[in-house]
Protein backbone atom coordinates (compact mmCIF):
# COMPACT_ATOMS: atom_id res chain seq x y z
CA UNK A 1 0.00 0.00 0.00
CA UNK A 2 1.24 3.40 -0.92
CA UNK A 3 2.08 5.54 1.97
CA UNK A 4 -0.12 8.95 1.80
CA UNK A 5 1.39 11.78 1.11
CA UNK A 6 -0.01 14.49 3.67
CA UNK A 7 -0.47 17.91 3.02
CA UNK A 8 2.79 20.48 4.09
CA UNK A 9 4.22 23.23 2.25
CA UNK A 10 7.39 21.62 1.23
CA UNK A 11 4.97 18.93 -0.35
CA UNK A 12 1.88 20.31 -1.24
CA UNK A 13 1.80 20.47 -5.10
CA UNK A 14 2.86 16.37 -4.54
CA UNK A 15 0.18 16.17 -1.84
CA UNK A 16 -2.39 17.97 -4.54
CA UNK A 17 -1.31 15.78 -7.74
CA UNK A 18 -1.94 12.53 -5.61
CA UNK A 19 -5.11 12.43 -5.09
CA UNK A 20 -5.82 12.02 -8.64
CA UNK A 21 -6.16 8.91 -9.91
CA UNK A 22 -3.55 8.16 -12.94
CA UNK A 23 -5.27 4.98 -14.16
CA UNK A 24 -8.83 6.84 -14.78
CA UNK A 25 -7.60 10.42 -16.04
CA UNK A 26 -7.12 10.88 -19.68
CA UNK A 27 -3.06 11.30 -19.86
CA UNK A 28 -3.10 14.51 -21.35
CA UNK A 29 -5.07 15.84 -19.09
CA UNK A 30 -3.15 14.32 -15.71
CA UNK A 31 -0.04 15.79 -17.51
CA UNK A 32 -1.42 19.36 -17.67
CA UNK A 33 -3.35 19.56 -14.56
CA UNK A 34 -0.22 18.21 -12.92
CA UNK A 35 1.84 21.26 -14.43
CA UNK A 36 -0.67 24.08 -13.47
CA UNK A 37 -0.48 22.94 -9.82
CA UNK A 38 3.13 23.00 -9.98
CA UNK A 39 3.49 26.10 -11.56
CA UNK A 40 0.70 27.30 -8.89
CA UNK A 41 2.31 25.99 -5.81
CA UNK A 42 5.16 27.23 -6.64
CA UNK A 43 4.09 30.93 -7.56
CA UNK A 44 2.65 30.87 -4.51
CA UNK A 45 5.86 30.16 -2.34
CA UNK A 46 7.60 32.69 -4.30
CA UNK A 47 5.26 35.82 -3.67
CA UNK A 48 3.92 34.55 -0.30
CA UNK A 49 0.34 36.64 -1.02
CA UNK A 50 -1.25 38.02 2.57
CA UNK A 51 -4.87 36.75 2.95
CA UNK A 52 -5.67 40.39 1.37
CA UNK A 53 -3.84 39.76 -1.41
CA UNK A 54 -5.20 36.66 -2.16
CA UNK A 55 -8.77 37.62 -1.91
CA UNK A 56 -7.98 40.57 -4.04
CA UNK A 57 -7.17 38.05 -6.54
CA UNK A 58 -10.29 36.42 -6.47
CA UNK A 59 -11.96 39.11 -6.70
CA UNK A 60 -10.58 40.54 -10.04
CA UNK A 61 -11.32 36.88 -11.55
CA UNK A 62 -14.36 36.84 -10.36
CA UNK A 63 -15.17 40.85 -11.94
CA UNK A 64 -13.34 39.44 -15.10
CA UNK A 65 -16.03 36.45 -15.13
CA UNK A 66 -18.44 38.98 -14.65
CA UNK A 67 -18.16 41.39 -17.53
CA UNK A 68 -17.94 38.32 -19.81
CA UNK A 69 -21.10 38.21 -22.41
CA UNK A 70 -21.94 36.89 -25.58
CA UNK A 71 -20.06 39.35 -27.42
CA UNK A 72 -17.05 40.37 -24.82
CA UNK A 73 -14.64 38.20 -23.19
CA UNK A 74 -12.94 39.43 -20.54
CA UNK A 75 -10.78 36.21 -19.79
CA UNK A 76 -9.34 36.45 -23.56
CA UNK A 77 -8.23 40.05 -23.49
CA UNK A 78 -6.88 39.35 -20.27
CA UNK A 79 -4.43 36.05 -21.97
CA UNK A 80 -3.91 38.52 -24.94
CA UNK A 81 -2.51 41.57 -22.01
CA UNK A 82 -0.71 38.91 -20.55
CA UNK A 83 0.81 37.63 -23.60
CA UNK A 84 -0.71 34.30 -22.97
CA UNK A 85 -2.91 34.08 -26.11
CA UNK A 86 0.47 35.44 -28.14
CA UNK A 87 2.53 32.39 -26.88
CA UNK A 88 -0.59 30.01 -27.10
CA UNK A 89 -0.57 30.96 -31.20
CA UNK A 90 2.94 31.22 -31.77
CA UNK A 91 3.16 27.60 -30.10
CA UNK A 92 0.58 26.20 -32.42
CA UNK A 93 1.69 27.90 -35.77
CA UNK A 94 5.42 27.20 -35.86
CA UNK A 95 6.31 27.60 -39.54
CA UNK A 96 9.72 26.14 -41.53
CA UNK A 97 12.36 28.85 -42.07
CA UNK A 98 11.27 31.70 -44.35
CA UNK A 99 7.17 31.27 -44.46
CA UNK A 100 5.53 34.28 -43.34
CA UNK A 101 5.12 34.70 -39.48
CA UNK A 102 1.29 34.16 -37.70
CA UNK A 103 -0.20 36.09 -35.15
CA UNK A 104 -3.55 36.35 -33.37
CA UNK A 105 -7.20 36.59 -34.88
CA UNK A 106 -7.79 39.10 -32.96
CA UNK A 107 -12.40 39.53 -32.45
CA UNK A 108 -13.22 41.14 -35.10
CA UNK A 109 -13.15 38.74 -38.15
CA UNK A 110 -16.69 38.21 -39.93
CA UNK A 111 -17.32 35.42 -42.45
CA UNK A 112 -18.13 35.88 -45.48
CA UNK A 113 -16.61 39.19 -46.81
CA UNK A 114 -16.88 40.04 -49.97
CA UNK A 115 -15.16 38.23 -52.97
CA UNK A 116 -13.43 41.31 -55.26
CA UNK A 117 -11.74 41.93 -58.12
CA UNK A 118 -7.93 43.07 -57.68
CA UNK A 119 -7.66 46.71 -57.44
CA UNK A 120 -11.11 47.33 -55.50
CA UNK A 121 -11.57 50.15 -53.05
CA UNK A 122 -12.62 48.62 -49.58
CA UNK A 123 -13.03 52.08 -47.75
CA UNK A 124 -16.38 52.36 -48.59
CA UNK A 125 -16.54 55.41 -46.03
CA UNK A 126 -13.96 57.48 -47.29
CA UNK A 127 -12.50 58.26 -44.52
CA UNK A 128 -8.96 58.66 -43.96
CA UNK A 129 -5.47 58.76 -45.95
CA UNK A 130 -5.53 56.61 -49.23
CA UNK A 131 -3.63 53.41 -49.51
CA UNK A 132 -2.73 50.80 -52.23
CA UNK A 133 -1.62 47.57 -50.83
CA UNK A 134 0.31 44.94 -53.34
CA UNK A 135 2.25 41.96 -52.75
CA UNK A 136 2.35 38.61 -54.00
CA UNK A 137 1.99 35.01 -52.28
CA UNK A 138 4.51 32.01 -53.14
CA UNK A 139 5.77 29.08 -51.46
CA UNK A 140 9.33 28.95 -49.35
CA UNK A 141 11.00 28.13 -52.66
CA UNK A 142 9.95 31.22 -53.94
CA UNK A 143 7.08 29.97 -56.56
CA UNK A 144 4.42 32.02 -56.84
CA UNK A 145 0.99 30.32 -55.72
CA UNK A 146 -2.31 31.00 -58.31
CA UNK A 147 -5.41 31.40 -56.77
CA UNK A 148 -4.31 31.86 -53.19
CA UNK A 149 -7.37 33.85 -51.32
CA UNK A 150 -6.43 36.52 -48.59
CA UNK A 151 -9.42 37.50 -46.52
CA UNK A 152 -8.37 41.06 -45.82
CA UNK A 153 -9.54 43.15 -42.87
CA UNK A 154 -9.29 46.82 -41.32
CA UNK A 155 -10.23 49.65 -38.69
CA UNK A 156 -11.32 52.38 -40.22
CA UNK A 157 -9.80 56.51 -39.48
CA UNK A 158 -11.76 56.44 -36.44
CA UNK A 159 -10.22 53.40 -34.83
CA UNK A 160 -12.90 51.18 -35.53
CA UNK A 161 -14.32 48.29 -37.24
CA UNK A 162 -17.59 48.19 -39.19
CA UNK A 163 -19.14 45.53 -36.55
CA UNK A 164 -18.48 48.08 -33.84
CA UNK A 165 -20.23 50.97 -35.20
CA UNK A 166 -23.39 49.08 -36.96
CA UNK A 167 -25.59 52.32 -38.51
CA UNK A 168 -22.83 54.38 -38.39
CA UNK A 169 -20.23 52.33 -40.91
CA UNK A 170 -21.33 50.40 -44.00
CA UNK A 171 -21.84 47.08 -43.27
CA UNK A 172 -18.45 45.44 -45.03
CA UNK A 173 -15.98 48.35 -44.74
CA UNK A 174 -13.03 48.18 -45.27
CA UNK A 175 -13.03 44.16 -45.16
CA UNK A 176 -12.69 41.96 -49.09
CA UNK A 177 -11.28 38.90 -50.12
CA UNK A 178 -8.92 38.83 -53.01
CA UNK A 179 -7.48 36.08 -55.42
CA UNK A 180 -3.84 35.89 -56.77
CA UNK A 181 -3.41 35.92 -60.75
CA UNK A 182 -1.63 34.03 -61.98
CA UNK A 183 1.80 35.76 -60.97
CA UNK A 184 0.62 34.79 -57.52
CA UNK A 185 -0.05 38.84 -56.83
CA UNK A 186 -2.84 40.86 -55.79
CA UNK A 187 -3.17 44.46 -55.11
CA UNK A 188 -6.36 46.62 -53.92
CA UNK A 189 -7.20 50.24 -52.58
CA UNK A 190 -7.58 50.99 -48.63
CA UNK A 191 -7.37 53.34 -45.99
CA UNK A 192 -4.05 53.71 -43.73
CA UNK A 193 -4.93 52.06 -40.88
CA UNK A 194 -4.81 53.42 -37.31
CA UNK A 195 -4.05 52.54 -33.97
CA UNK A 196 -7.15 51.94 -31.52
CA UNK A 197 -7.53 51.04 -27.63
CA UNK A 198 -8.96 47.75 -26.47
CA UNK A 199 -11.52 47.64 -24.63
CA UNK A 200 -10.63 49.05 -21.17
CA UNK A 201 -13.13 49.87 -19.00
CA UNK A 202 -13.34 46.56 -17.16
CA UNK A 203 -11.19 44.45 -14.85
CA UNK A 204 -8.56 44.90 -17.44
CA UNK A 205 -8.45 47.94 -18.09
CA UNK A 206 -8.07 48.67 -14.48
CA UNK A 207 -5.13 45.90 -14.31
CA UNK A 208 -3.36 47.92 -17.34
CA UNK A 209 -3.57 51.11 -15.30
CA UNK A 210 -2.21 49.90 -12.18
CA UNK A 211 0.68 48.65 -14.43
CA UNK A 212 1.14 51.61 -15.83
CA UNK A 213 0.15 50.43 -19.27
CA UNK A 214 -1.81 51.39 -22.24
CA UNK A 215 -4.39 50.29 -24.25
CA UNK A 216 -3.12 51.11 -27.49
CA UNK A 217 -2.99 47.96 -30.61
CA UNK A 218 -0.78 49.89 -33.36
CA UNK A 219 -1.86 50.30 -36.31
CA UNK A 220 -1.91 47.12 -38.58
CA UNK A 221 -4.07 45.61 -41.46
CA UNK A 222 -5.48 41.98 -40.72
CA UNK A 223 -4.97 38.91 -43.52
CA UNK A 224 -5.62 35.28 -43.45
CA UNK A 225 -3.93 33.60 -46.08
CA UNK A 226 -5.07 30.26 -47.87
CA UNK A 227 -4.31 27.81 -50.66
CA UNK A 228 -4.93 24.66 -51.16
CA UNK A 229 -2.42 22.44 -50.40
CA UNK A 230 -0.95 25.12 -48.37
CA UNK A 231 -1.24 25.79 -44.43
CA UNK A 232 -3.26 28.83 -44.14
CA UNK A 233 -1.83 31.76 -42.05
CA UNK A 234 -3.29 34.50 -39.73
CA UNK A 235 -1.14 37.68 -39.47
CA UNK A 236 -1.43 41.06 -39.73
CA UNK A 237 1.06 43.62 -41.43
CA UNK A 238 2.11 46.69 -39.20
CA UNK A 239 2.86 50.24 -39.61
CA UNK A 240 6.51 51.43 -38.80
CA UNK A 241 5.52 54.95 -37.77
CA UNK A 242 3.18 54.02 -35.32
CA UNK A 243 3.72 55.29 -31.66
CA UNK A 244 2.44 52.10 -30.14
CA UNK A 245 4.38 49.91 -32.34
CA UNK A 246 6.91 48.58 -29.80
CA UNK A 247 4.00 48.40 -26.83
CA UNK A 248 1.30 46.60 -28.43
CA UNK A 249 -1.18 46.03 -25.73
CA UNK A 250 -1.62 42.32 -26.80
CA UNK A 251 1.96 41.61 -28.03
CA UNK A 252 0.64 40.82 -31.52
CA UNK A 253 3.85 42.46 -33.14
CA UNK A 254 6.87 40.30 -34.84
CA UNK A 255 9.59 41.99 -36.24
CA UNK A 256 8.98 40.64 -39.96
CA UNK A 257 5.49 41.46 -39.95
CA UNK A 258 6.28 45.34 -40.14
CA UNK A 259 6.32 46.60 -43.10
CA UNK A 260 7.58 49.82 -45.06
CA UNK A 261 4.36 52.44 -45.41
CA UNK A 262 5.50 54.89 -48.39
CA UNK A 263 3.56 58.46 -48.84
CA UNK A 264 3.54 58.86 -52.70
CA UNK A 265 2.29 61.99 -53.80
CA UNK A 266 3.45 61.71 -57.76
CA UNK A 267 0.59 63.28 -59.85
CA UNK A 268 0.61 60.18 -62.63
CA UNK A 269 0.62 57.84 -59.70
CA UNK A 270 -2.43 59.25 -58.18
CA UNK A 271 -4.17 59.43 -61.43
CA UNK A 272 -3.32 55.72 -61.97
CA UNK A 273 -4.76 54.39 -58.99
CA UNK A 274 -7.54 57.10 -58.96
CA UNK A 275 -7.16 58.98 -56.32
CA UNK A 276 -7.22 63.20 -56.33
CA UNK A 277 -4.63 63.35 -53.28
CA UNK A 278 -1.38 61.79 -52.02
CA UNK A 279 -1.40 58.40 -51.03
CA UNK A 280 0.14 55.67 -49.30
CA UNK A 281 1.81 52.42 -50.45
CA UNK A 282 2.82 49.36 -49.06
CA UNK A 283 3.66 45.79 -50.25
CA UNK A 284 2.61 42.44 -48.50
CA UNK A 285 4.35 39.54 -49.18
CA UNK A 286 3.62 36.14 -48.14
CA UNK A 287 4.94 33.05 -48.17
CA UNK A 288 3.18 30.15 -46.93
CA UNK A 289 4.43 26.26 -46.07
CA UNK A 290 3.27 23.00 -47.80
CA UNK A 291 0.30 21.25 -45.68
Amino acid sequence: MTKPIYFSEEKSEEAVISRMDRGKVDPRLYAVVASLVKHMHAFIKDVEPTFDEWMAGIQFLTKTGHMCTDWRQEFILLSDTLGVSMLVETINNRKPSGATETTVLGPFHVANAPRLENGANISLDGKGEPMVITGRVSDTSGKPIAGATLDVWQANEDGFYDVQQKGVQPDMNLRGIFTTDADGRYWFRSAKPRFYPIPDDGPVGKMLRALGRHPYRPAHVHFIVAAEGFQPITTHYFAPDDPYLESDAVFGVKESLVVDFVRIDDDSAMRRYGFEQPFWEAECNFVLAKA
